[in-house]
């Protein structure tokens, strides 16, 4: 307990150091919250945004339909096996799909795109972004039923509008060349041009039939879990699922490589930039105890020559470590806190750097800048800051410890 006193005493001797070293820790706590909230905030929306792509934070998907994603490829008992996903804890929604590649033709043009199939009774906004995304029409309402739901980048390339006919051409379950009628129901706009441009929505049982599939048939199973970060947990306990078997269960990481290689380079720079932080705060802590401990060379040469040991003054030093890790630490809580606050409700504007596409590795991205905490992440920087500071002190601590009592006190 005394120690304790005599560190909390020794750092406020110069308190105009000390204050601009526990001001220099806030600031740098202050980055650090910035730099990894707006991690886990930006990072989790691109993921959840990914999965209301058509794949879901875990795939189940046809064995190697990774690799070579053709129609003929295609999963069985999936009515089964989604009640049996569904069922699991944490899994938000579970939803039955058949992605493929098409031809969509009008009377006056023909593009190539991509199209998911869905059962509109299971799709809803919070599970499909081009739901959520509809600016004229609406959803299909029958799944047998002839409709399609296009991007509105796709309809102005087939000069098409609302009520209008599509014809769309891909090939079956055993590879031949099939088309069928649609009308267009509803158009979405997301603001990623390579989905308004080439995507549509269809209605699972109709592409059923003319893909040659039994009912009960598809090529996807999207699950919606409530946190990204328990993916690998989620896939682990479908993959354990009997009708899964012979199934090939996914996170996003692998269903969306391009998706986790961008944000695998965005967090190495993040976490340089943690980095660079982290060593500034060292070097303040550094020096002002190197200071500290240089300028009371003949105060710890009489402490020693009374008694005191090494071992004790290196602790001293170190409690004195701890001390000023905490009064930085409450500073950086206290500047750090109304600027959370802001950055968490409302954030930062930067609609204008983006221009028209919202879009970054494919998905589309929140173009305000905002932050939010996650538990673990919290932990990590506290921890870091109070690691940091031990660090830091543990060279002039040695250097107290090494003091010579006699030559300090001949120069007394």
């Amino acid at each position: 307990m005394k120690l304790n006193q005599l560190a909390w005493r020794n750092i406020w001797r110069r308190k105009r150091r000390t204050l601009i070293t526990a001001f220099s820790i806030g600031f740098g706590v202050m980055l650090s919250v910035t730099f990894t909230g707006s991690g886990d905030y930006t990072y989790t929306q691109m993921i959840d945004m990914g999965a209301s792509m058509g794949m879901g934070h875990v795939t189940v998907e046809p064995l190697d339909y990774q690799l070579k994603p053709t129609l003929d490829k295609r999963l069985s008992e999936t009515d089964t096996l989604r009640q049996q996903i569904f069922a699991l804890d944490g899994v938000v929604d579970a939803t039955v799909r058949i992605t493929g590649q098409a031809m969509f033709a009008s009377a006056r043009k023909s593009i190539g795109g991509a199209f998911i199939a869905v059962d509109p009774a299971f799709e809803k906004p919070d599970n499909n972004l081009l739901l959520r995304s509809l600016v004229e029409g609406e959803m299909f309402a029958e799944k047998d039923g002839r409709g399609i739901v296009i991007g509105s980048k796709l309809a102005e390339k087939l000069h098409v509008k609302i009520g209008k006919k599509v014809v769309y051409t891909t090939t079956d379950a055993h590879g031949e060349i099939v088309s069928n009628i649609a009308r267009i129901t509803g158009l979405f706009l997301t603001g990623i041009d390579m989905v308004d441009g080439n995507m549509a929505l269809l209605p699972i049982a109709s592409v059923q039939k003319t893909l040659g599939y039994a009912a009960d048939e598809a090529s996807v199973i999207a699950v919606i879990i409530s946190d990204q970060r328990h993916a690998e947990a989620m896939r682990d306990s479908i993959a354990a699922l009997p009708q899964a078997k012979n199934a090939a269960v996914l996170t996003w990481k692998k269903a969306q490589p391009d998706l986790a290689g961008v944000i695998a380079f965005d967090k190495a720079g993040n976490y340089i930039s943690q980095f660079l932080v982290g060593l500034l705060i060292a070097v303040g802590i550094l020096n002002t105890m190197l200071m500290s401990v240089l300028e009371r060379n003949r105060e710890f040469g009489v402490m020693m020559a009374v008694g005191m040991s090494p071992g004790t003054l290196f602790r001293l030093v170190m409690v004195e470590s701890f001390w000023l890790a905490v009064v930085g630490l409450i500073l950086g809580i206290i500047i750090t806190a109304p600027w959370y606050y802001y950055l968490y409700y409302t954030g930062i504007d930067l609609s204008g750097t983006f221009g028209s596409d919202f879009s970054y590795g494919g998905v589309l991205v929140d173009p305000v800048f905002k932050a939010r905490l996650f538990r673990e992440s919290i932990i990590a920087i506290l921890a870091g800051v109070f690691l940091l500071a031990l660090l830091a002190g543990l060279y002039p601590a040695w250097r107290a410890g090494r003091v010579p009592p006699i030559e300090s006190l001949k120069t007394i």
